[in-house]
């Protein structure tokens, strides 16, 4: 593993890094199922029977968890800073993600409520996990290839995302084929996708290795979460002195609200607006996450070379003229081609915002800026979902109209995008590194 020993930071083996690129296998097969492919569209079309209100709740029982997210992500992450617990907590998010995912298989027709808290639980336990895997990258990674390393852990992820779907897509045509209805088949891709989670997130609780120096407190009782509190509020007055930082977590809420509506909707858009079967969705994301995974990996190698902003740019423009082609599809063909286009500019958007987070974050200070990265990504996801809900509930259902409106997320991503200058908040970071030194 040559290629990978030259990215890695001294003393970091490749196995741990492929073991921190299994993490992200491990988790990508919840968003992929639960979130993008398979129970949206559930939930909508048979929880809650195809109601007008369906597609709002849905947005609202995932707002419901990143609403908890940007409360508890910074101060998960100061803790893990100041307490070197990165690792034990990563265990304890990844076993509540796994238990909340399996028990959706329990959700059935009009159990609109379990399905809602359950929706809820494990996607706030999935959005903490995220956040505390992200902030290994630093530590893992030369500052000059965390570029290269996350479009690379991104790629891996997305290949785990393809080997849940397939794993599922074989179980329901298999259950189509024996005349089961969805209400039959989908609980038990709940199963398949929180089994793959659990096992495939192994060798990051194996062998990733716990670099974070202990900053211990005078009174390790009861005062820790205080303290952490009280840090995460100078975290955020902080970031004053990190104006690029800054903008760019401005920019990443804006523009992922754009992205995280696609995740959380696709499948509903084209079974409600296109009139795709459970299957055909499957195919549709299985097709999606093998460009990502391309896309992830492709500019993953060109972003530091080309520079992490100007990649990013690039992406946002391509989701733009993928909404544009969405908008417009009347028939499969079209959209299908707009699927692959998202696939791209999902993999490549991705692993630009991860690493230029933590090209921004000085080192002694990365699973907390990485915390403030997870607020500005769930506040997104609030932001562009619970828009989509608003807009179709509002038009009775007009999916194509909602569509369209999301392409102003990414408009306003690219505006905010041409203040952010990546030489400048490398230098900012590196100059805070010096000041947390003194």
């Amino acid at each position: 593993m040559k290629f990978l020993s030259d990215q890695l930071a001294p003393g970091v083996r490749p196995r741990e890094a492929v073991s921190w690129a299994m993490y992200d296998f491990a988790n990508s097969g919840y968003t992929t199922v639960v979130v993008t492919a398979v129970f949206n569209a559930y939930f909508v079309g048979v929880v809650a029977a195809g109601a007008s209100w369906a597609t709002f709740a849905w947005t609202l029982s995932l707002a419901v968890s990143y609403a908890a997210t940007i409360v508890l992500g910074p101060l998960v992450g100061t803790y893990a800073d100041r307490h070197g617990r990165k690792k034990r907590l990563l265990v304890f998010t990844t076993i509540g993600c796994v238990t909340f995912t399996a028990a959706l298989a329990m959700v059935g027709r009009g159990d609109v409520w379990l399905a809602i808290a359950l929706v809820a639980l494990s996607n706030l336990f999935f959005s903490l996990g995220e956040n505390l895997a992200g902030a290994f990258l630093p530590d893992i990674a030369r500052p000059e290839s965390l570029g290269r390393l996350s479009g690379w852990g991104w790629s891996v992820g997305y290949l785990g995302g393809l080997v849940s779907l397939g794993a599922s897509l074989v179980w329901v045509s298999h259950a189509q084929a024996a005349g089961q209805d969805s209400e039959s088949f989908v609980p038990v891709t709940m199963l398949i996708t929180a089994a793959i989670f659990a096992l495939a997130s192994l060798p990051a609780f194996l062998f990733l290795r716990e670099r974070t120096v202990v900053q211990p407190l005078p009174d390790a009782g009861s005062m820790r979460w205080t303290a952490a509190f009280a840090q995460l509020a100078a975290s955020l007055r902080s970031l004053r002195a990190f104006p690029d930082l800054r903008r760019f977590l401005w920019c990443i809420v804006w523009y992922q609200a754009g992205v995280q509506t696609v995740v959380a909707l696709a499948a509903i858009y084209a079974e409600q607006a296109l009139g795709f079967e459970t299957a055909d969705t499957i195919r549709l994301i299985l097709l999606v996450n093998i460009t990502a995974a391309i896309g992830a990996a492709v500019f993953g190698q060109v972003q530091d070379r080309l520079g992490h902003v100007r990649t990013l740019g690039l992406t946002l423009v391509g989701w733009l003229i993928a909404i544009g082609l969405a908008w417009a599809s009347t028939g499969p063909t079209m959209f299908w081609i707009a699927a692959n286009v998202v696939g791209v500019c999902l993999g490549a958007s991705q692993s630009a915002g991860r690493a230029l987070v933590g090209y921004f974050s000085p080192a002694s200070r990365r699973a907390e800026f990485y915390g403030l990265w997870g607020v500005a990504v769930k506040l997104s996801s609030i932001l562009g979902p619970v828009s989509y809900g608003l807009v179709s509930w509002a038009s009775a259902g007009d999916h194509r109209l909602a569509m369209l409106i999301t392409g102003v997320f990414f408009v306003a991503g690219l505006a905010v995008l041409r203040s952010v200058d990546a030489g400048r908040g490398r230098r900012q970071a590196l100059a805070g590194q010096g000041a947390d030194a003194d």
